[in-house]
């Protein structure tokens, strides 16, 4: 058994729940085959992760208007709503953090997020501030599961890659992860993710 003592969270549908269909659940209604034509055929995921590695909003907002004029209302809402995608924390997982804390645990974030949007997220979770640091990719301009960014947080921090535990809830990350001597672990709910942990050495409390 390998002794962990360092974890690195993701953030996005770990610690935070976000799904662009919380937004445009709203817009949309009961059409939902327009909604999913919508979020693959015009702001698709490629288009939200170019931003993700640094790109501006203003700059994808005016691509996706060129490419899809008649939707124009709906993908200024993409930014000018942004907050209507995030339904709030994932208590269970922000309980195991905060447990993690009082253990003296590192604790560290590395999220493929926007940079600016990423300080709107920092005032509306308090926990944030928990973490001794957060490497944001949209403030370097690489993402998961790029190699780099895992070779940066390793150098910034100093790690030691084969005691510290990555928590991701994508597959590929986390074999990202996995590839540069870091521990992965595939988040699959709280539940999971304190039993994936005692096999690391950190048994938490069970909560009540």
């Amino acid at each position: 058994m390998q002794v962990v003592d360092t974890i690195i969270f993701d953030l996005g549908n770990v610690l935070i729940r976000w799904d662009p269909r919380f937004l445009y659940k709203q817009i949309f209604g009961d059409d939902v085959a327009a909604m999913e034509y919508f979020l693959t055929e015009v702001c698709h995921a490629e288009w939200n992760e170019r931003q993700d590695k640094g790109g501006l909003w203003e700059d994808a907002v005016a691509e996706a208007i060129g490419r899809h004029p008649a939707h124009e209302a709906n993908i200024r809402a993409y930014v000018d709503r942004w907050t209507e995608m995030i339904s709030g924390p994932i208590e269970e997982t922000v309980v195991i953090l905060q447990q993690l804390r009082e253990m003296n645990i590192r604790l560290l974030a590395m999220t493929n997020w926007s940079h600016e949007s990423f300080p709107v997220a920092e005032e509306l979770f308090h926990f944030l501030s928990w973490f001794e640091g957060i490497v944001v990719s949209g403030r370097e301009k690489i993402m998961k599961p790029d190699p780099a960014i895992y070779k940066l947080i390793i150098e910034r921090y100093q790690l030691n890659p084969s005691s510290t535990a990555f928590i991701d809830d994508s597959v590929k990350n986390v074999k990202a992860a996995n590839a540069q001597g870091i521990n992965g672990i595939h988040f699959q709910g709280a539940k999971d993710l304190r039993v994936q942990l005692k096999t690391f050495g950190i048994e938490l409390p069970p909560t009540v």
